[in-house]
């Protein structure tokens, strides 16, 4: 138990050392969130051993359950926490500034480079690098749509997951302007029927944006994440 006690102050005092070295500009805002991330997902971890140490054996498979819920949560925070952070560093960049340094690379070509790299992140769960590679498309070009709507669902998921309105609200605002710049896109459409049959009095809204999908020929991998609305909302074929 001792030993457990330590590493509890361990990480108290690490994550105390970031928020100071971060007020005093040794440590930019994601390397400080990364730090706050890790420390604080290691706290959970601790904590709920610590709860489990002092529970009696009879009672200890439970503590355990509940030990792994307390993990999942703290993995959830541990993503808010970094898209946040992600969100308030990159939103500055003016529209056309540079992201990368690369001025070998053209406009156009700049944006497709970074969508590849986008889904490459995806494919790969790595979420964070996905939702970096979308903003700095947003950054060069704000309305590419296909940014957006990814930029768009990614929030609005974390913000479901995590019941953070703030999140939620950004991810739909995303979505909504990606139907608006790209309305006969599909996967556009999708997203934000989804967005609005998961929100409360947005049923109309959720079978107008399903319907339009629908005409628009989606791909069978996008009908496929759209059949379970589908039958709900009535329009299953």
């Amino acid at each position: 138990m001792n030993q457990v006690l330590d590493e509890i102050a361990l990480r108290e005092a690490s994550l105390n050392d970031a928020k100071r070295e971060r007020e005093a500009g040794e440590l930019s805002a994601i390397e400080a969130a990364t730090i706050e991330a890790r420390e604080t997902l290691a706290l959970v971890a601790a904590r709920a051993e610590l709860e489990e140490l002092r529970q009696s054996p009879e009672k200890r498979r439970p503590a355990r359950r509940r030990r792994r819920w307390l993990l999942f949560t703290g993995l959830v925070c541990v993503l808010i926490v970094i898209v946040v952070v992600l969100r308030a560093s990159i939103s500055p960049r003016q529209e056309g500034s540079s992201i990368t340094g690369s001025v070998s690379l053209s406009r156009n070509q700049h944006v497709t480079q970074l969508l590849t790299e986008a889904q490459n992140d995806l494919a790969n769960n790595l979420v964070l690098s996905a939702l970096t590679a979308y903003q700095d498309v947003l950054a060069i070009s704000p309305k590419n749509v296909v940014a957006l709507t990814e930029t768009g669902w990614l929030d609005f998921s974390a913000g479901s997951t995590s019941k953070s309105p703030t999140l939620v609200a950004y991810g739909v605002k995303e979505l909504r302007t990606a139907v608006a710049d790209g309305p006969r896109n599909a996967a556009a459409r999708l997203y934000y029927g989804i967005a609005a049959y998961s929100t409360p009095g947005n049923r109309a809204l959720a079978l107008g944006e399903f319907k339009v999908f629908l005409d628009l020929h989606p791909s069978s991998v996008q009908r496929g994440l759209a059949h379970p609305y589908l039958v709900k909302l009535g329009l299953a074929s």
